[in-house]
């Protein structure tokens, strides 16, 4: 497993939340530098910590573990799902208009 993609993308939804690093900590009950070094690639999550991650972040365990999976439908699936947390209720209305459009369109 690459520690330095998996930190990467707990980093990059942790920001897309726009939290700290000590907010996110706090809300995992982990230590700040422990986040840190994680996000860095420098430690692996333990088991417990990697889903508690997961969970506070919104983000399923095969978004986290993209970069180090072979997926397509699936880690494009967590890719959208992602974008769409972040947007906003008028940028989410647009996206479902789009797809539905999109799908109308090959039928």
């Amino acid at each position: 497993m690459d520690k330095k993609l998996l930190g990467k993308r707990i980093n990059t939804a942790r920001k897309d939340r726009g939290w700290t690093s000590e907010r996110l900590s706090e809300a995992c009950n982990i230590n700040a530098t422990y986040l840190r070094q994680i996000e860095s690639g420098a430690k692996t999550p333990s088991l417990q910590v990697f889903v508690t991650l997961c969970s506070t972040l919104n983000v399923s365990p095969t978004y986290l573990l993209a970069d180090n999976l072979n997926l397509t439908e699936s880690q494009d699936l967590d890719s959208l799902l992602a974008l769409c947390r972040s947007a906003t209720p008028k940028q989410m209305n647009m996206i479902v208009a789009m797809v539905r459009s999109a799908l109308e369109s090959v039928e």
